[in-house]
């Protein structure tokens, strides 16, 4: 049998390893304490008392309260119940929504079904930077606006929106302010109060926790908001999201927000330093730019269009098992959507056409990456593109 290859992991804001913190906090939850954290005999309350420290956790990572924190299976999960409970519930206010088009499709899934239900949706534009107008979307808000929802952080190019001013905005039109913080919640200081968000749902994976837990925050002072369950039956999560609580997960979601805070502003540093490197080096290959603004965007990612090679032969390219050199991991977008071979709807609606954005790859580091990783990785991109150049010519 051949040695298993070395691999190169650059795709983390589709999915981090696992920090082995968060693995020994979670471990004994799935071997000794295995109470389900609802019974009320000793066992149990020692599973309680684990979930009750995780929300703390969690809570103080986004400046929150601990009854504003909802468990759930990920920020999927939690973008549903939050969108779909709020139109609900204010639907004598209104039925219009207003997202942006370059939002994780489960924004814009959600959207495009509330349509069908009879709901108005305007979706933003975004300028050739990703970055919002601020303009535009004052001129869209309305009396009868309930809900905007705008991505903290963009998941293919790290574009940050200013949140700040989106939120004044929609408060200024007594509507609520929602944001998919799922790429930015550990990365960034957050605080809910100041920057006047009422939810914000966010992923374990995307901290080094596992998949298959996340939360929601739902505001309940100053304004405290109502929103129906979308599961029943046991009235777990103050009523919002009924079943037995996922305590390894939940526990190992607390640990992972607690690392973040913890190690914030140093992997912020070292993380940024070895983004910068691999662009630098990335952008002396001929024919290559960065889709996005460079100035407002998260410290972790580039995507980088390397015009006339195929990302998906790229892909390939750095994930061949045939030669000698490590199992490179980029990806070309959003792994929720990359089954679908379609541009990225990012890119698109950032203005490329769709040739430069099928030539789009993203590269997003982590805390694990090594400044010496990147300079096999650099030296292996510039081969694979040159070879698909070759190819076209």
């Amino acid at each position: 049998m051949k040695p298993e290859k070395r691999l190169i992991y650059l795709d983390n804001n589709s999915t981090t390893p696992v920090d082995q913190r968060v693995l020994d906090t979670m471990m004994p939850f799935f071997a000794n304490n295995f109470a389900n954290a609802s019974s009320t005999h000793q066992f149990g309350v020692g599973a309680h008392e684990a979930v009750k420290k995780a929300r703390n956790q969690v809570a103080d990572i986004i400046g929150a309260e601990t009854n504003e924190i909802v468990f759930t299976s990920g920020a999927t999960e939690a973008i549903n119940i939050a969108i779909k409970g709020v139109v609900e519930n204010y639907s004598e206010k209104g039925k219009h929504i207003i997202t942006v088009l370059t939002e994780h499709s489960a924004v814009l899934d959600t959207c495009k079904y509330l349509e069908k239900k009879g709901f108005e949706v305007t979706y933003l534009k975004v300028k050739s930077d990703g970055l919002i107008d601020l303009d535009e979307l004052k001129n869209y808000l309305r009396d009868d606006t309930v809900l905007v929802s705008v991505m903290y952080v963009n998941n293919e190019t790290g574009v940050l929106q200013p949140i700040k001013e989106i939120s004044n905005l929609t408060h200024s039109f007594d509507a609520l302010f929602m944001t998919d913080a799922t790429q930015a919640v550990g990365k960034i200081q957050i605080d809910v109060d100041d920057l006047g968000i009422d939810l914000l749902c966010f992923s374990g994976h995307k901290i080094y926790a596992p998949k298959g837990v996340g939360a929601l925050y739902v505001r309940q002072r100053q304004t405290r908001i109502k929103i129906p369950a979308l599961f029943h039956g046991g009235g777990h999560e103050r009523g919002l999201r009924s079943g037995t609580l996922n305590v390894p997960g939940i526990v190992a979601l607390g640990k992972a927000c607690e690392l973040s805070k913890e190690g914030m502003k140093s992997n912020a540093e070292q993380i940024k330093t070895m983004r910068d490197y691999i662009e630098s080096k990335l952008l002396l290959i001929s024919d290559t730019f960065v889709n996005g603004n460079i100035s407002h965007r998260l410290y972790n990612v580039t995507n980088i269009c390397f015009v006339g090679a195929d990302s998906e032969a790229v892909i390939m390219g750095l994930s061949n098992l045939e030669n000698n050199s490590p199992l490179i991991a980029v990806s070309n977008g959003s792994a929720c959507t990359s089954a679908s071979i379609e541009p990225s709807h990012v890119l698109i609606a950032m203005g490329l056409d769709e040739n430069k954005a099928f030539n789009s790859i993203r590269i997003s580091l982590g805390k694990f990456n090594t400044i010496d990783e990147l300079d096999i990785v650099i030296d292996e991109v510039k081969k694979v593109v040159e070879n698909l150049r070759a190819m076209i010519h």
